[in-house]
């Protein structure tokens, strides 16, 4: 994926959109359904850390909005992310940023980021071009206001939910050897964070609910695959039952 920001034409292959709170697991499963349907995978809040990571690294003032902005030029030459689910690495001004964008610090800091206007506008004109574009018969795209703002005219737009302790819970097995009380502190903020740009609990008309508070991983991974089936009449393989 390069990150031109022209504007995007109209998708032409089934598009998927999932968002969902923090600890719900869409990015996990999201990835595993689209290695499942042969789809590509579009991680967008990569894209959020890879600026915040650049800004890092240029030493600027991340709550400068218009130093932040100033940077896309230079990011969206550069930014470099695999859309294959099975692959993983993420490049920003020639430098492998795969792991460094996962750090704990970076995360505390990306928020500042996400929230200039003028960052949020010319990402998601890129996600828009990407998710058009591509040779798979399709894409999951997973991130904040994908369903709403990136990709409000996709085939399925799915809100993936779990309760909050469930949530917390998973979050901190992934953190294993921190404290718990800090990551249900965590969890608890970017939820409160998040309830000021998008709607956790009234999803947006035509969204469709799918709670996880009940399963597993890999009920969930089938859970959304068969969802995806169901609404765009794909067989086992992905494609079209129509073409096939």
């Amino acid at each position: 994926m390069t990150a031109a920001s022209t504007e995007a034409p109209a998708f032409h292959r089934v598009v998927v959109a999932v968002d969902g709170p923090s600890g719900s697991g869409k990015s996990s499963v999201s990835r595993a359904a689209a290695e499942q349907l042969g789809f590509d995978f579009l991680d967008t809040g990569a894209a959020y850390r890879a600026l915040t990571w650049l800004g890092l690294e240029r030493g600027i003032d991340l709550d400068d909005a218009d130093a932040v902005a100033a940077l896309l030029p230079e990011f969206e030459a550069t930014y470099r992310i695999a859309l294959r689910p099975a692959e993983r690495w993420v490049y920003v001004a020639g430098t492998d940023v795969t792991e460094a964008i996962r750090t704990t610090e970076l995360s505390r800091r990306v928020s500042a980021v996400a929230r200039v206007p003028r960052v949020r506008e010319a990402l998601n004109r890129t996600f828009r071009r990407v998710l058009a574009e591509g040779d798979a018969p399709g894409a999951i795209a997973e991130g904040r206001d994908v369903t709403t703002v990136v990709a409000p005219d996709a085939a399925v737009r799915i809100l993936l939910t779990a309760d909050e302790s469930v949530r917390i819970e998973r979050r901190a097995a992934e953190r294993a050897g921190e404290d718990r009380v800090a990551v249900a502190a965590s969890v608890s903020q970017r939820d409160a964070a998040d309830r000021r740009v998008v709607d956790f609990i009234e999803p947006a008309p035509g969204v469709r609910v799918l709670d996880s508070t009940r399963l597993d991983v890999r009920q969930t991974i089938g859970a959304m695959v068969e969802l995806i089936r169901e609404r765009c009449g794909l067989d086992a393989a992905g494609t079209d039952e129509k073409e096939s």
